[in-house]
């Protein structure tokens, strides 16, 4: 008789239907841990230089890297693995639109700027920063991980899953970079084409979204919904479909935010026009009344 069968198996724990079975995921553990302790040799190098990072970015980033861990190691992800597809969807819209730019916001010009100077270094995240190259690493990779022949064999290999998610979420960062990256000479977009940029980005993502929810069919195959929720596979969906679309309105918040910048650039510019011009009537009349005393 083999092993298999002599040593019983342990029922996995459930709560209202739903498994609370901590998923084993060495690489996106690594993956976070090594960006733990960079960011922590980075504060340690800024420290030893006599610079300062202000406490809210550090607090930033140490929030949204607890929040990605607690989305990709924790019985959270064994849920949107294998069991709701609304729930993966919620993991990824918390990844893409709070993680990614808490993560950036944390990540101020002190600490990249040495890295960045490393001229191969600089060469690569230039191009990878360029606003045409992320949004289409991140819709590429978002849209290709869910073609359902492609998503149906993911979430029956934890491993495939979890690169899979962490390709995504890593793309999300390049993706926010032109809008929210520290260092400013590599995103050089004005805020009209910042606007552009964030209505045109989102479009791929909201397209799909409206798929999910307009199919009439389920698109994956192979999810097990819990009976005790009473939530069919394609309703399930489509709450997934629903919960895409937030992005969208997050877009529209960005696009605001930027719109009354440019609105307060023109305004600060009109201002500095008009005190120049101001200035050079001034001198003007200055030296009119110096030549009528001459």
């Amino acid at each position: 008789m083999s092993m298999e069968y002599m040593i019983p198996r342990q029922p996995p724990t459930i709560l209202f239907g739903l498994s609370l079975l901590w998923p084993w995921k060495p690489g996106t553990l690594v993956v976070l841990l090594i960006l733990a302790v960079l960011y922590l040799l980075g504060l340690r190098r800024v420290w030893a230089c006599g610079e300062r990072v202000e406490v809210w970015r550090i607090v930033a980033f140490i929030a949204g890297l607890f929040i990605t861990a607690l989305l990709l190691l924790t019985p959270i992800d064994t849920i949107a693995r294998t069991q709701l597809f609304s729930v993966h969807i919620a993991q990824l819209v918390i990844l893409i639109t709070l993680c990614s730019p808490l993560l950036l916001f944390g990540l101020p010009a002190v600490l990249l700027r040495p890295l960045v100077e490393i001229p191969m270094i600089h060469a690569i995240v230039r191009f990878l920063t360029r606003p045409l190259t992320a949004t289409l690493l991140f819709n590429i990779s978002f849209l290709f991980w869910h073609l359902p022949f492609i998503y149906d064999r993911a979430v029956g290999d934890p491993t495939l899953y979890s690169v899979a998610m962490l390709s995504i979420f890593l793309c999300s960062l390049l993706n926010w970079w032109p809008l929210i990256g520290s260092l400013h000479e590599l995103r050089r977009m004005n805020y009209p084409m910042q606007m552009l940029y964030t209505f045109l980005d989102g479009q791929p993502v909201d397209i799909y979204a409206l798929v999910l929810i307009l199919s009439m069919v389920p698109l994956y195959s192979n999810y097990t919904n819990p009976s005790q929720i009473g939530l069919a596979s394609f309703t399930d969906q489509v709450v997934g479909g629903m919960l895409l679309l937030t992005p969208g309105l997050v877009d529209l918040g960005v696009m605001t935010v930027l719109f009354v910048r440019w609105l307060g650039q023109i305004e600060q510019k009109a201002k500095l026009d008009d005190e120049r011009r101001q200035a050079e009537m001034a001198l003007e009349e200055e030296l009119e009344e110096e030549d009528a005393d001459v």
